[in-house]
């Protein structure tokens, strides 16, 4: 009988039993919406793989993995050209994990995912004052890109409507159209200091991270990089308040792995997933 060891292809640190983990990780590899460079949909494999080169054990929250309690469920399959499946079956898995009474950590994939997830919450009623706390190096306000309500472009609109657009926040904002600007403006949207966080203490925090929130000199690996971003270690002084606030979910998305043939750009995600969790 052939004896191994085998690879794993699952991430680091996880609990193999999804019915005694409390947060459950899962892979949502769609880019059907992408309005310059595809390849997202390959990240979550990459990560995964990518993850077997980190330690456990996290410096910055003196924390390890194996503390957090996650399943890592696997990769969503998802039929490729039809979005609205694509977000249906997201939104369908993500209910189940909240009726479940867990909380889900998605791995995009495109920045669309979250719209599907953020329904999935919000139906499954366990939850009030949801606000969603959004990195990135894009607005995501539009009502539409060509033509198309739903794209990666739109989803914090789309999000604004379903929870109201003054419970989003955006950290890192650099790019977008100037009725997106307004639109920040008249919800005050942006926050510019970490210590801003505090005034989240009484609500329930989803925190989506687009991973081009970093700079491309940091992060080239990304559908669309955007110069003038965050450091890793100044993306790590807004993580650190994270861990004080009650995270109901979060997802890590848009890493595009093959336009940064170094595979840096997927090592920088892979270690934002793990922080991240640690705030979990």
């Amino acid at each position: 009988m052939v004896k191994g060891p085998f690879l794993d292809r699952t991430w680091m640190g996880q609990n193999e039993d999804y019915k005694s983990s409390d947060i459950v990780m899962l892979g949502m590899p769609f880019d059907g919406t992408v309005s310059y460079r595809s390849g997202s949909r390959f990240a979550p494999e990459m990560i995964r793989l990518a993850s077997w080169g980190l330690e456990t054990y996290s410096p910055y929250f003196d924390k390890d993995l194996e503390d957090v309690n996650f399943n890592d469920i696997g990769d969503l399959d998802f039929p490729l050209g039809n979005t609205e499946k694509s977000l249906q079956l997201i939104k369908d898995n993500v209910e189940q994990i909240y009726a479940d009474k867990k909380r889900v950590f998605g791995i995009g994939g495109e920045h669309l995912v979250t719209l599907p997830t953020i329904q999935a919450i919000v139906n499954s009623k366990r939850y009030k004052d949801i606000t969603v706390v959004h990195f990135d190096a894009h607005t995501d306000l539009r009502k539409e890109y060509l033509g198309e309500e739903m794209s990666h472009s739109a989803v914090m609109y789309h999000i604004g409507r379903l929870i109201g657009f003054e419970n989003i926040k955006q950290i890192g904002i650099r790019s977008g159209m100037q009725e997106e600007f307004g639109l920040m403006k008249k919800y005050h949207t942006k926050l510019e200091f970490p210590t801003q966080l505090s005034h989240l203490a009484n609500k329930n925090i989803f925190v989506s991270v687009d991973l081009d929130v970093l700079d491309p000199s940091v992060m080239s690996g990304t559908g669309t990089p955007e110069a003038g971003g965050f450091t890793f270690n100044e993306l790590m002084t807004w993580f650190e308040p994270l861990k004080d606030l009650n995270i109901i979910g979060a997802d890590v998305v848009e890493l595009a792995p093959h336009y940064d043939t170094s595979g840096v750009s997927t090592a920088v995600a892979t270690k934002v997933i793990r922080e991240l969790l640690m705030c979990l």
